[in-house]
């Protein structure tokens, strides 16, 4: 049974939307409760080990960094670069474990959900662990409409070739990473609307003085300068300081690019349907995918979807059950999806 989310091929959104299912899946019809009950079932030390082995990770990427500064030019730069990229899938990976965060599966306490994840997670990279929820509460219950907030990521997909060349290039280039900066900026002082998406509103000034632009600023960024000072803190005492310019540029290269592919991966290219098994994608994920633009199995995406109780851990075996009951196909690989999204003739 062929229910992977399939790409549209140039047909236009609105027709894709008129000819599809619209009628979401129920959970009782794809899982038992006894499969339910164990799917579902959330873990303290799963949420532990999820946080401490990708800090750990980000250790290694900053050791590669440190590693490619002694070596001579011809080997810093392979070396300087395979660290960067690591500090960059390490961030999507805190990013992901504060989306788990926002479904309240990363952990089975609820405070180590709502404070631990936002302090060692989301606060590092600038995030809000409870504006996240809200947000993404929305993609859940309106994906692939008008009203999905994460929409935007994946806007003008499928496109040419030359098109996604030219995004990727963006991303490397560090543009896309100063636009989200500068983005987040504006959004921490109150002069947008705070989102993850690359969507822009502006909100009201009116009777707002300087005074309250800092205060705005001040009160939503304390937390992510107290962790960022603690990293920092962290690296000069182990007498390598300089290292922390490596987390800020990771944050500007390689991560955007990193959340592209896995947001095209997702939802590009997918039918605009109420039908979670259409429009999304679960995508097959190797070492390298997992280590760069996959971790925490956030590949499984139908899944997650499907139910977004089950914790990353468990999103496999869940892919398992659909997939022996014929609901879900064999996934296509990353640079499959890659391909066909930029299939369309410029």
């Amino acid at each position: 049974m062929n229910t992977t989310a399939p790409l549209t091929d140039g047909i236009s959104s609105d027709a894709v939307y008129e000819h599809s299912p619209v009628t979401r899946r129920k959970v009782t019809d794809l899982f038992s409760r006894e499969e339910i009950q164990r799917l579902t079932a959330r873990s303290d030390a799963w949420g532990a080990w999820g946080i401490a082995s990708t800090w750990a990770l980000v250790g290694a990427g900053f050791a590669l960094c440190g590693w490619a500064l002694t070596l001579p030019v011809a080997a810093m730069i392979p070396v300087g670069m395979l660290g960067l990229a690591l500090l960059g899938g390490r961030q999507l990976a805190l990013a992901i474990l504060t989306h788990e965060a926002s479904h309240k599966t990363l952990f089975a306490s609820g405070w180590a959900n709502d404070v631990l994840a936002d302090w060692l997670c989301a606060r590092p990279l600038g995030l809000d662990l409870a504006k996240y929820r809200v947000h993404h509460l929305i993609h859940h219950t309106k994906t692939g409409t008008p009203e999905d907030t994460d929409i935007s990521l994946v806007a003008g997909l499928p496109c040419s070739r030359v098109s996604l060349l030219r995004k990727f290039a963006r991303d490397l280039s560090g543009l896309t990473g100063l636009k989200f900066l500068l983005g987040r900026v504006l959004m921490d002082a109150g002069y947008l609307k705070w989102t993850v998406a690359s969507q822009v509103e502006k909100l009201p000034q009116d009777g707002r003085t300087a005074w309250d632009v800092v205060k705005t600023f001040a009160g939503n960024t304390w937390k992510a300068v107290v962790m960022n000072a603690l990293l920092f803190g962290a690296l000069a005492a182990a007498g390598h300081g300089e290292l922390y310019l490596a987390w800020v540029l990771a944050y500007l290269i390689p991560y955007p690019l990193f959340i592209r592919i896995r947001a095209m991966a997702e939802h590009a290219g997918t039918e605009k349907s109420a039908d979670m098994f259409r429009n999304t994608r679960t995508t097959r994920a190797g070492l390298i995918a997992r280590t760069f633009v996959a971790p925490c199995h956030v590949n499984f995406h139908i899944e997650h979807h499907a139910m977004a109780s089950v914790p990353y851990y468990r999103l496999p075996e869940a892919h398992a059950l659909l997939r022996a009951r014929g609901m879900v196909d064999e996934p296509p690989g990353y640079l499959a999806v890659l391909d066909r999204l930029s299939s369309v003739q410029a």
